[in-house]
């Protein structure tokens, strides 16, 4: 999960201790929220652009059970949360409304046309609301992907959740708010039912020993190609000897930039000393919008079984659309392992490594 805070550009920060305000819909009565945040509901109702469905406003919502989700679609932390929101709104759709605040973490995705492909790509059929400019995500409190905040009947935030897991205590706090609305839930929950495939998976947590790291070098870290980031310029870079656990490098001509490097000819590489069962990069085609062909490795051979849904038996696979690609899952024991990634064309702009 990434917490960010908006005026330190990504800095990590705290959660905000949970405050109380006023009703969500203006008249709305009842008691105050148990905890959290709560925003006025005109940061969801004002000009903004809806995909899968009309705008929805105040009055289309009164009454009803809200899931505000905050996500943004090359978020590996978002996209393992996606199988829940499903199930719940599949199981209590007609009395509950889920409504994700595509909140972009990089340029791309600021994108309407990305995030409609996303949308379709990742079966997502529920209300999004684009908040690029983060008004939403400001008026909510909000702190990282995923953010999820549970409003009652009466208008009011009644619970808030920031990060993955506990998916039954989220699903017994929507089941709650049904109750105390008139319309129990029937039958069992579901979360516990749930299992995501492919990137969705959850990840394994037990050995999930290498951190979300970025490329871009105003976030880098662990960075340890000889004579460090040229920033901005077009660089022939070097891959060190070896590499310990969590160190990368880069190989071959990069420029690298503060959000992404790219790539600036044929056959460079990235390669990442890592300690996960999956190993995803967010990538995307050049200026261009021409595909690029790469190769993965692992420990210097092809991925074969421990390729990721996006690489084929002998390690290839194309970028040719914006977002998060799963390059390993190992079937095996998790151990430490190189991975490396060979560009066959010039042009990829690389983002992050996120694992799971």
């Amino acid at each position: 999960m990434t917490i960010i805070a908006l005026a330190g550009a990504a800095a990590a920060m705290a959660v905000a201790t949970p405050f109380v305000l006023p009703a969500l819909f203006s008249g709305s009565t009842g008691q105050a929220p148990a905890t959290g945040p709560l925003a006025p509901f005109g940061a969801l109702s004002g000009q903004r652009t809806w995909l899968n469905g009309k705008p929805l406003r105040p009055e289309d919502l009164r009454g009803k059970i809200v899931v505000v989700n905050f996500w943004t679609y090359s978020c590996i932390n978002s996209l393992r949360t996606l199988p829940y929101l499903r199930a719940w709104q599949e199981k209590y759709g007609d009395r509950l409304v889920v409504i994700g605040v595509h909140t972009p973490e990089f340029g791309f995705e600021k994108d309407v046309a990305n995030v409609r492909t996303a949308l379709a790509e990742l079966g997502v059929s529920y209300p999004v609301v684009l908040d690029s400019d983060f008004a939403i995500w400001r008026a909510f409190g909000n702190q990282g992907w995923p953010g999820f905040y549970f409003i009652g009947a009466d208008g009011r935030v009644r619970d808030q959740k920031l990060g993955e897991g506990e998916y039954d205590q989220s699903e017994r706090v929507i089941r709650t708010l049904l109750a105390e609305a008139g319309t129990a839930p029937g039958g069992a929950p579901v979360s516990d039912s749930v299992h995501g495939k492919g990137a969705e998976a959850a990840p394994d947590w037990a050995q999930l020993a290498s951190p979300e790291t970025y490329i871009g070098h105003r976030q880098a870290r662990n960075f340890v190609s000889p004579g460090g980031f040229f920033r901005g310029a077009s660089h022939a870079y070097d891959a060190p000897a070896s590499l310990s656990r969590n160190q990368w490098s880069l190989a071959g001509g990069w420029t690298v930039d503060s959000e992404f490097a790219t790539l600036d000819r044929p056959g460079g590489r990235i390669a990442y000393r890592f300690h996960a069962r999956d190993l995803h990069m967010v990538l995307a085609p050049g200026a261009s919008g021409r595909p690029v062909r790469f190769r993965v490795t692992i420990d210097g051979a092809p991925a074969g079984a421990n390729r990721g849904v996006d690489v084929d038996a002998g390690g290839l696979g194309t970028v040719r659309e914006p977002r998060m690609y799963q390059l390993v899952r190992q079937t095996g024991p998790v151990q430490d392992r190189t991975f490396e990634i060979e560009f066959l064309d010039p042009g990829v702009r690389a983002y992050v490594f996120t694992f799971g």
